[in-house]
């Protein structure tokens, strides 16, 4: 097996390994997604390309639970998806706007988020030395 570390494994926490495995695992599944869209786009049989839309589509499913364990489980991923998700407009200008206002103004949320990123200071925490 290659390694996907880049520091000692045995030296890392049992959350950090269990991180590690699901980033993987979503980078796996978003492969996959391309790799089925691509097979979709080229299938001639109306069947064939059915069966590969819902193959794809699984995918997209296994991909957000991944998302979902990594919104729960890893540091900041709850505030930048809350940011960054369901939103309307340019999705660079969210950052700009969050910046520009002190992390209030996050103009681009669709209705129904409820602006709960709103007041966060998101914008100011993702400039400091993180991205």
């Amino acid at each position: 097996m290659s390694s996907q570390y880049h520091e000692p494994p045995e030296e890392l926490s049992a959350k950090t390994r269990d991180c590690t495995r699901i980033l993987v695992s979503l980078k796996e599944e978003i492969e996959a997604v391309d790799w089925y869209n691509q097979r979709m786009d080229l299938a001639t049989d109306d069947q064939v390309r059915k069966i590969l839309e819902h193959n794809r589509n699984e995918e997209m499913e296994h991909a957000c639970m991944a998302l979902e364990w990594l919104r729960r489980n890893m540091p900041n991923w709850d505030a930048m998806l809350r940011t960054y998700l369901f939103t309307d407009g340019d999705i660079l200008s969210i950052e700009e706007d969050s910046e520009g206002h002190g992390g209030e103004g996050h103009g681009g949320h669709a209705s129904g988020t409820g602006g709960s990123a709103r007041g966060l200071g998101i914008g100011r925490l993702a400039g400091k030395g993180g991205k």
